[in-house]
């Protein structure tokens, strides 16, 4: 049965099932879907209100400890100078998906398509191992550059919600961010009087930040970004995404291993959540996302490995020019975290809903990928 269980989640079946059932449900009958998504059933709150400013907490908070953990000594970000080319590579698969964005949006777009910009700046992690795996094998070195690139893009990816996306119907109140600085003085206490139970720094540092968040009127669905680098942990020799440890009895262990089953399954109601796009919904910030995922991504990762290779931070063994063109490729991926930022970039549920298409339609990017590496006929690793 753990074999099965495992297989769902390795395949990120869930998300992938409700991003189906979102489609089909909104095709089908999208006045009920809209009704269930939309209309108050917990008291005040609706579903997507639970599944993105609550469930996603625990999203972010799994991404926050995959972070930490590379960041940690003996981790695959540490010490930095051995991470220079994918972080390299990151900043390039950043930044030239905004710069194609808001340069196509100058010709074919308008301005109010330009808060877009963040969508294709992050790579869904479960999907780009998934597809990196059947391109290069697993024990492919490219496998892994493309993990540390694609937590560090996602890490980025925090950072600009963070910051760039505010709620747009109420302006920022700077007070309350002063509930975050005391929720990490409190974990900061925690950690320095030795508890070693995560609880007290989810419940006590994680609530003071949702707060302050909630009230400053950003996404709270970070709150444990802040909280996460706090959790003692130990000394890691390698990354561990996709594989249960059952060795790491250490805060931060504890809290990835027992949190990242009910993540990973209750990412089904993520994607029903957000993934609800008609698709008749086609526009013009369809194309834009599109483009700067496939485009942006490839260009940017290549474009900033071979400047990291020249600079004399070298590529790992086994990746080439192709190599690293089909790492750009994967990363093109966006779906996860570019549907939560199209969410939050447009109001209007129609732009709203032709920007997810553009996050959703970069999944053909998984199949170019594939088959550039049968013609390429990169070797694999298994």
């Amino acid at each position: 049965m753990k074999q099965y269980v495992n297989m769902l989640r390795e395949f990120s079946i869930p998300l992938i099932a409700g991003v189906i059932a979102a489609l089909l449900w909104v095709n089908i009958l999208p006045e009920s879907y809209h009704n269930f998504i939309y209309e108050p059933k917990f008291g005040y709150f609706n579903f997507h209100f639970v599944v993105n400013d609550l469930f996603m907490v625990f999203f972010f908070g799994i991404a926050a400890a995959e972070i930490t953990k590379s960041c940690a000594p003996g981790g695959d970000l540490y010490p930095i100078k051995k991470a220079i080319n994918p972080l390299l590579a990151t900043v390039g698969g950043v930044l030239f998906p905004v710069i194609i964005y808001l340069l196509f949006n100058a010709v074919i777009g308008d301005s109010s398509l330009s808060r877009g910009w963040g969508i294709p700046t992050a790579t869904d992690i479960a999907l780009a191992w998934l597809v990196a795996s059947v391109v290069f094998g697993k024990k492919h070195p490219a496998v892994s550059f493309l993990l540390l690139l694609a937590i560090a893009d996602d890490a980025v990816g925090l950072v600009i919600i963070a910051i760039f996306y505010p709620d747009p119907s109420m302006s920022v109140a700077p007070i309350w961010l002063l509930f975050i600085v005391l929720g990490m003085g409190v974990v900061a206490l925690l950690r320095r009087i030795r508890v070693q139970n995560y609880w007290p720094y989810i419940l006590l540092g994680g609530g003071l930040t949702w707060a302050g968040l909630y009230k400053a009127h950003l996404h709270p669905a970070l709150a444990l970004v802040f909280i996460i680098p706090f959790l003692p942990h130990q000394q890691y020799e390698r990354l561990r995404i996709f594989e249960e440890d059952e060795s790491d009895s250490s805060t931060l262990g504890s809290f990835e291993r027992e949190w990242k089953v009910l993540v990973d399954f209750g990412m089904f109601t993520f994607g029903l959540a957000n993934a609800g796009v008609e698709l008749k919904t086609v526009g013009t910030v369809t194309w834009l996302v599109l483009i700067s995922l496939l485009v942006g991504k490839t260009s940017g990762i290549f474009t900033m490995g071979k400047i990291g290779e020249k600079l004399g931070y070298p590529l790992p063994k086994n990746v080439g020019n192709k190599e690293l063109v089909l790492i750009g490729v994967v990363a093109g991926i966006g779906l996860t975290v570019a549907l939560f930022i199209a969410g939050e970039a447009f109001t209007d549920l129609s732009v709203q809903g032709a920007a997810k298409m553009g996050a959703l339609l970069s999944f053909v990017a998984a199949i170019i990928a594939i088959v550039a590496g049968r013609i390429l006929k990169i070797q694999r690793i298994k």
